[in-house]
């Protein structure tokens, strides 16, 4: 006996870019959706099978959201050290399967993890798929290959690499080589390359990249990479990687090159535009939010060019971080994709259902309601083809369907946070006299300028050291004075 599901008189959005359907039934058998339209109706069930009917009339019926880029190991940190050092990897483990829940709540119903702690991705998929846990399908990478110019070797030599980073450290193409095949032998979907961190040189050689993915997909695996600048995204497309992450630095020739590959952008702009709008209210450091603030100008342009051209968007969030916490803002992407990239409300939908499906592994099995197609479906107050915005409300996420099934959820336990071990923080600025209470009075301009004795001392300096022109140049370094370096 088959199981059931009659979605009634809901205005069909298809994940595929075409117009909203009114008024149309989707009919599920077990987890695949059997018929959609005509067809999808209770005439079509055999006598004895379980149905379930539900009616969605004045409401808007689309493919489950897929977040191509969702961190679950990295525990909503504020800082580098909490994703790394503090929380053992046992209750990292269990945070994460905790907050996988908030993830499905918000109306995703797959993530693709690319890069954490450990194997904690590999073990949700698992726990996940086995019905243990409760969460959207996971589809994981494990630690970031990186090298010592790249994303995630952040602490210094003395330091090292912690066993706990979300990073490995790989300075050779032999040593990337070996750990490609480490992970693929302890169970990853994906292979994550971390070039540098904001774009402004290439990390790996395109050789090194070439061999990461021949060796990936010798193995039958793909290969994705973090890539803000263009070089590394050229050099990514020329590797023959399978998507690419970020790209917010490139140029007309690059954006060529990536869009005549038909390979996938994952832009991932809710880390960049949380911290640029609200930031300065939750204590992102003023340096971080105006760095992010140019990259998401840049970005604006890089975007625009990518869609013209025709690349295709994905959607992905960095969620797992303090400012892009888990459940809360997984949609917004979906508008910022709108705002930054030119994307029709339609076309951000799309990134996030039918073109987020290849981040999973199920390109062409999910993420559009059609016949065949897995059963992940949501019901949403509100037309998110008029107004992207309404998907950002988790209130507005009436049913959400999974492997056709209904999933309910308890509010309260929604509610909690668990958050990894926080740093040990006295403070996030210096208390210093001045800044209790101000300069003292009788400190005015004048009193602090240099007076004519302290004048004459520095002329008598310099010609001192006019003097000593043909000394040699490791005289002139000691006096600190050598222009030719940095101060």
């Amino acid at each position: 006996m088959s199981r059931w599901l009659l979605v009634e008189n809901g205005d069909l959005i298809s994940g595929t870019g075409s117009e909203p359907s009114p008024r149309t039934s989707v009919l599920v058998k077990d987890d695949t959706i059997h018929a959609v339209g005509e067809g999808a109706s209770q005439a079509v069930v055999p006598d004895g099978d379980q149905l379930q009917r539900i009616d969605a009339r004045g409401r808007t019926v689309m493919p489950g959201l897929i977040d191509a880029h969702c961190h679950m190991s990295y525990g909503e940190a504020r800082s580098e050290e909490e994703i790394d050092l503090y929380t053992s990897h046992e209750l990292r483990t269990l945070k994460a399967a905790w907050n996988l829940q908030k993830v499905l709540a918000a109306g995703v119903t797959s993530v693709s993890d690319p890069g954490g702690s450990y194997y904690i991705g590999v073990g949700l998929r698992e726990a996940v798929k086995a019905g243990v846990v409760r969460g959207p399908r996971v589809h994981a990478a494990g630690r970031y290959l990186t090298t010592s110019n790249g994303l995630t070797d952040w602490y210094p030599d003395s330091v090292g690499v912690p066993q706990g980073s979300i990073g490995i450290l790989t300075n050779s193409a032999d040593a990337m080589v070996n750990e490609v095949r480490h992970q693929v032998k302890n169970g990853v979907d994906f292979i994550k390359v971390a070039d540098s961190p904001s774009g402004s040189y290439q990390a790996f050689t395109d050789e090194e990249m070439r061999r990461i993915a021949e060796m990936a997909h010798q193995l039958g695996k793909a290969v994705t990479i973090h890539a803000r600048g263009p070089s590394e995204v050229r050099a990514a497309v020329s590797a023959g990687f399978d998507w690419i992450m970020h790209g917010n630095y490139m140029g007309d020739e690059v954006v060529e090159h990536l869009a005549q590959s038909h390979i996938p952008l994952v832009p991932t702009l809710l880390l960049l535009a949380n911290a640029c709008d609200w930031g300065e209210r939750f204590g992102v450091p003023s340096l971080l939010r105006d760095r992010w603030r140019r990259m998401l100008e840049s970005t604006t342009q890089s975007l625009h060019k990518a869609h013209a051209a025709g690349v295709v968007f994905a959607t992905g969030t960095d969620s797992g971080f303090s400012i892009t916490p888990y459940g809360e803002w997984h949609a917004r992407e979906l508008e910022l994709l709108v705002k930054y990239a030119g994307l029709t409300p339609l076309e951000a939908i799309t990134a996030a259902t039918q073109n987020a499906a290849t981040m999973v592994g199920l390109g062409g099995r999910l993420g559009t309601i059609q016949p065949g197609m897995l059963a992940d479906v949501l019901i949403v107050r509100g037309n998110p083809a008029t107004d992207i915005r309404v998907l950002q409300d988790r209130r507005n996420i009436q049913t959400v369907i999974k492997d056709g099934l209904p999933v309910t959820f308890d509010e309260r336990v929604l509610a909690f946070r668990w958050p990894h071990s926080r740093g040990l923080t006295y403070s996030t600025s210096d208390l210093t006299y001045d800044s209790v209470y101000g300069s003292p009075a009788h400190e005015t301009r004048a009193d602090l300028a240099p007076t004519k004795s302290e004048m004459d001392d520095v002329v008598h300096e310099l010609r001192s050291l006019e003097s000593k022109a043909e000394s040699p140049d490791d005289e002139l370094n000691e006096s600190g004075l050598d222009s030719d370096k940095e101060t």
